[in-house]
């Protein structure tokens, strides 16, 4: 069944008929079942298809692949297909599609993959604003495979040291033509798995701009339901890690002095290829094929493996590197059987508040193996998400959930982080859900909550199995108590705008609240910028967020004379007693005359006041509202309409024969 030939919301055709801007090379092998679903979403691209150019290059499909290909191309004309034998990988086609392609830019596209409608629209565009070498998309994993890295911001110049660009080095995205050309970059063929490595790190280290894409998904990477993607195979283990040691690490060596820099993206490399093989790969092979995979991987780990690049890797994999690098062999099977059949142990927390992982052998002197290879102290980072937030009586209530993973947190505590002082309120806690109150009557240690801006933080303690060796007290610690972590988080809403749009809703609105004996006071919520941190303000600090901010009135006045004055206005929290009253206030001399006022409450903390005068002291006046509660008192300008202006009354001055009132 042939794909749609013409998309929907396509851009207008190219007016002078210029050559093909894109060239999308697709390597086909015996992905039939997914054809009509990865070059159809080449076809129904938004860039207009006379822009585009589709070079599909089977390689020695039996699957029917190759006939459905070329009847494609009655429907599409910017489909060009091209047969040839078996190549064993995806190097060899790509190649074949390089060396016939015209457009000024190449997008690689795997046949059981898609694209999004737009992306190559957006993402040529990008590389033409920028001069881009490298373009980027941001990538989506789908039916059950992972998105390698997530590329949600976008950025017009980056380098492989200040994104994470290097965590993929796979060929699907979008590169200048010219630029590979120039720099002689081709894929390494007839392998099944890490061709694109070499060609991924050239193209990064010699680019002179590297953009990304990040807000639009642009590549969906699907996952197969037989498992068959060339990345879930068996291999002969030890020739690729000959490879990677000959043919990929060389090229960083070669490209990156000694350093820092150079450290970053090895810690690539042994995520992805040097230690990758030793999990379910490695304990799958007999005592034999295990130990020839280890010293197959020796070399690499003896040659690469810096101090730098041992502290960046988690326990785990460091475990596997120091294991491989002395030839324990004993030790690398239970780190990987510990990871691959069955979690770790429990984390070991000791008195010093250094958390070990729970692999075996920690501190056993017949293997010998550092303290340091399995601390993950500062890999203890808090996920934590406040889902709720309302007032209630002049009450605050926060709920979210957070943890410590991989300790068991026992107990939570909401912090109030001001200038000079810090105050805890205990929250209930179910080791994932948590719930707090804060009542500014009582949230200073059960005294009222000084004026001022509090920042809120959740705060989990965590306690573990000790990790000493007997020689301190009886409960495995230095005897002070139980060992335990504790971290704390900014509270950010699950539901906050984005950076630069004020928040809304009822919670941000600010309101008046109670503190006890200390009298009402006025308190409002916001959001720090640019990170969007919840913050609390109370008092005279609240005068960035004033109440009374939708306090608009008119004035009207009938043949006789007489003026009503009617003002509406929300006031949360307003206490029951206080007197609200309307008066009239001189800018330039600073007097006031005050009104009789009536004051009907409604729902929804809603107010309508209203003063009624016949005559007054004559002038030009300004209309104010004044609250008063207890010990506080504000005046609120009264606005007219929707716009800042000030409502005004003008009153006459009485005639000459009249007394004036």
């Amino acid at each position: 069944m042939p794909v749609p030939a013409t998309p929907p919301g396509a851009t207008p055709p190219d007016p002078d008929g210029a050559a093909p801007l894109v060239s999308v090379i697709v390597p086909v092998h015996n992905t039939r079942p997914y054809l009509a679903r990865s070059l159809g979403s080449v076809f129904a691209q938004t860039l207009d298809q006379r822009r585009i150019e589709v070079i599909a290059v089977d390689d020695g499909s039996t699957d029917g692949s190759a006939d459905w290909l070329t009847a494609q191309v009655r429907h599409h004309p910017n489909l060009t297909v091209i047969r040839q034998e078996a190549s064993g990988g995806a190097g060899r086609p790509r190649n074949a599609g390089l060396d016939h392609a015209t457009g000024a830019y190449v997008f690689f596209l795997d046949s059981d993959d898609r694209l999004g409608p737009e992306a190559l629209d957006r993402l040529t565009r990008m590389a033409q604003a920028h001069g881009s070498d490298v373009v980027y998309g941001r990538i989506v994993g789908a039916d059950g495979r992972p998105a390698p890295v997530d590329l949600h911001t976008t950025r017009a110049r980056v380098t492989p040291f200040d994104s994470p660009v290097y965590w993929t080095l796979a060929a699907y995205k979008l590169f200048r033509r010219a630029f590979l050309t120039q720099h002689r970059l081709r894929f390494v063929e007839g392998r099944l798995l890490a061709e694109d490595l070499p060609f991924g790190i050239g193209a990064l280290l010699h680019a002179d701009t590297v953009s990304v894409l990040g807000d639009y998904d642009c590549y969906y990477l699907h996952g197969r339901p037989d498992d068959s993607n060339a990345s879930r195979q068996d291999l002969d283990w030890c020739a690729y890690l000959h490879y990677i040691g000959t043919d990929v690490l060389p090229l960083v060596e070669g490209g990156v002095p000694p350093g820092p820099d150079r450290d970053r993206l090895l810690v690539r490399h042994f995520h992805g290829e040097i230690l990758m093989p030793f999990a379910a790969p490695y304990l799958a092979r007999s005592l034999a094929g295990r130990r020839a995979m280890a010293e197959a991987a020796r070399p690499l780990v003896a040659r690469h493996l810096t101090e730098g690049v041992l502290r960046a890797l988690p326990p785990g994999l460091r475990l596997r590197a120091h294991c491989l690098r002395t030839a324990d062999h004993d030790a690398l099977t239970a780190v990987v059987r510990a990871d691959t059949g069955a979690d770790p142990g429990p984390p070991r927390i000791a008195p010093d508040g250094r958390v070990h992982a729970g692999y075996p052998f920690f501190r056993d002197p017949a293997h010998g193996i550092p303290d340091s290879c399995y601390d993950l102290t500062d890999r203890i980072v808090m996920r934590q998400r406040l889902t709720g937030y309302r007032w209630a009586g002049g009450v605050l209530h926060l709920r979210g959930t957070a943890a410590l993973p991989p300790l068991d947190a026992g107990s939570a505590e909401v912090l109030l982080r001001g200038r000079t002082a810090e105050h805890r309120i205990p929250a209930q806690y179910d080791g994932e859900r948590w719930r707090a109150s804060v009542d500014p009557a009582t949230a200073a240690d059960g005294d009222p909550l000084p004026d001022g801006t509090w920042g809120l933080k959740i705060a989990l303690t965590a306690h573990g199995a000790d990790d000493t060796d007997g020689a301190d007290g009886a409960d495995g610690t230095d005897g002070t108590g139980p060992a335990a972590v504790h971290r704390a988080a900014w509270l950010v809403p699950e539901d906050a705008p984005a950076p630069g749009e004020p928040p809304d809703g009822p919670a941000y609105t600010p309101r008046i609240t109670g503190r006890g004996p200390a009298g009402p006071t006025t308190a409002a919520l916001f959001l720090s910028r640019p990170h969007g941190h919840l913050h609390l303000t109370l008092g005279r600090a609240a005068t960035e967020h004033p109440l009374g901010t939708d306090l608009r009135g008119t004035a009207t006045t009938t043949r006789t004379g007489r003026t009503t004055l009617t003002a509406h206005l929300t006031l949360p929290g307003c206490p029951p007693d206080a007197a609200l009253h309307l008066l009239l206030h001189d800018p330039r001399t600073g007097r006031t005359a005050a009104l009789r006022t009536a004051v009907e409450p409604a729902a929804d903390d809603r107010y309508t006041v209203r003063a009624r005068l016949r005559g007054g002291p004559p002038g030009s006046w300004q209309v104010t509202l004044r609250l008063s509660a207890g010990p506080l008192r504000l005046d609120l300008p009264v606005r007219t309409g929707d716009g800042p202006a000030p409502l005004t009354v003008t009153l006459p001055r009485p005639p000459r024969w009249l007394p004036s009132r």
